[in-house]
């Protein structure tokens, strides 16, 4: 039977948790996955190897925590918006989701997924599981309260994310994993939104309702 910790060891724990995040992102932003050192990393935030590995057993799942933890800083929170304006809402989330696509960790991350993964299996085998970042969580909670209000007829929440946020990310984000000198203007990014938002709301918008506005 596993003894349930302390209130006081849990803390420990997380704070353990923290510390080691907080000291990954440099090593492999610097050094790329292969030439990160999880020694390094331990030392750097004051723990053993041993702490280290009992949080993170292997060196993907602590890469895959890392880029996680990067789009999941203070500051990132964001609380669904109202059901009721469903473009509104739209073009609310998609601009937290851009601003979440220009945090340059984000980006540098997902190139050492791209670029390094082939080489190594168990980068390749992970499930990043991008869903608990606060704005994808935000925009599935809002999907499936447009959907219950009668806002908007969202028949699968999934499919319907995965577009919208596709839509946004081919125009602000994977061009710039490809051409290092691509860049947008704010008036583009949001230009982008909108047409996503747009788009979405058309699909789904229901018999008879008229398109809300966010302007």
């Amino acid at each position: 039977m596993t003894r349930k910790l302390s209130a006081y060891h849990q803390q420990i724990a997380a704070d353990n948790r923290a510390a080691i995040l907080a000291a990954a992102a440099g090593p492999f932003l610097e050094n790329g996955y292969d030439r990160t050192s999880l020694a390094e990393i331990a030392r750097q935030a004051g723990v053993s190897k041993a702490t280290l590995f009992k949080q993170f057993p292997t060196k993907a799942e602590l890469f895959e925590a890392t880029v996680l933890a990067a789009g999941s800083t203070p500051g990132t929170e964001q609380a669904a918006p109202d059901p009721a304006d469903f473009l509104g809402g739209l073009v609310l989330l998609g601009k937290a989701y851009v601003g979440l696509l220009d945090r340059r960790e984000m980006t540098d991350l997902m190139r050492i997924v791209i670029s390094e993964s082939p080489r190594f299996p168990e980068l390749r085998e992970r499930t990043f599981d991008f869903g608990t970042l606060p704005v994808l969580a935000a925009l599935g909670d809002f999907l499936v309260a447009a959907r219950d209000a009668g806002t908007a007829d969202v028949d699968d929440p999934d499919v319907i994310s995965a577009q919208f946020l596709g839509m946004i990310a081919t125009m602000v984000f994977w061009p710039k994993l490809v051409h290092g000198g691509w860049t947008l203007t704010d008036d583009e990014k949001e230009q982008a939104v909108d047409q996503a938002a747009r788009t979405i709301t058309a699909r789904c918008m229901v018999h008879g309702r008229k398109e809300n506005r966010s302007d």
